[in-house]
């Protein structure tokens, strides 16, 4: 199982909708996914239609050890992607454990006990901080996915993720790499993007996906009606670049037949 944590400390960049739709085109792919939503907004949980106030228990419960992840997996209209829920209750973690000696492994400890359940790759979506639950994810992760917004202020908080990934890697978790950045919200029409798009490639070269993701109403739509864009309109442009994504990440893997 390949863990990916999509991060990015600035919000509004698409980190959500990217977790939902490369799980969901890798799971539409035939790969059996997990989505595991770390943001107490539960963004994640209420876009793949599951109402948190009717969930028994959810990531909080796993991370406070009163409920086995496996527990608490739920299915999908997918039937190769499921889902780990949040709720609100998950902005007390940092808290509740402030004095737990281990706390910033928690979630690597969980996903260990689910490696048996065949699932080839997991994407946990953080919160828009880098606080415990990103650095619990980070600690999980083989590798960082980070979603780009092309405007002005996309590279200002790049610097210090990017810090943040370093001293996770030195210091709790020394296999973390940079899957790398995808770019979103992505209009041609403006020379803007276009000027940040050439930056961020000048700077990062193949770290940087071919794949861009196009800023489309269909794609920001989707969540309400609680789908991935490719059960919402699998026609509409979001929907056909997050699966040339997936089919870009899987052949980075070798996982493309």
């Amino acid at each position: 199982m390949r863990i990916i944590c999509v991060a990015n400390q600035k919000g509004g960049v698409g980190k959500t909708t990217t977790a939902i739709n490369l799980a969901a085109s890798l799971a539409a792919a035939e790969r059996k996914t997990l989505l595991v939503d770390c943001d107490p907004q539960a963004n994640a949980t209420s876009g793949m239609g599951i109402d948190g106030k009717t969930i028994r228990a959810h990531l909080y419960h796993v991370l406070l050890g009163r409920e086995k992840l496996k527990e608490v997996i739920l299915p999908t209209e997918m039937p190769l992607l499921s889902m780990v829920p949040s709720a609100p209750s998950l902005i007390g973690l940092e808290v509740e454990m402030v004095g737990h000696p281990s706390r910033e492994r928690l979630l690597a400890k969980s996903l260990r006990e689910i490696e048996d359940l065949g699932f080839r790759y997991a994407f946990l979506d953080c919160p828009p901080s880098l606080g415990l639950l990103t650095v619990n994810a980070l600690t999980a992760s083989h590798s960082v996915l980070i979603p780009l917004q092309c405007e002005y202020y996309a590279l200002e908080g790049l610097t210090n993720l990017l810090r943040t990934i370093r001293l996770v890697k030195a210091r709790l978790n020394p296999n973390l790499e940079l899957e790398g950045i995808v770019l979103t919200m992505f209009d041609g029409r403006m020379n803007l993007a276009r000027q940040v798009e050439a930056e961020v490639r000048g700077h990062f070269g193949k770290k940087v996906f071919d794949t861009v993701i196009p800023r489309n109403v269909r794609l920001a739509e989707a969540p309400s009606h609680g789908k991935p864009a490719i059960l919402y309109d699998i026609s509409c442009a979001g929907s056909r670049a997050y699966l040339e994504l997936a089919w870009e990440l899987m052949r980075k893997h070798g996982d493309a037949t």
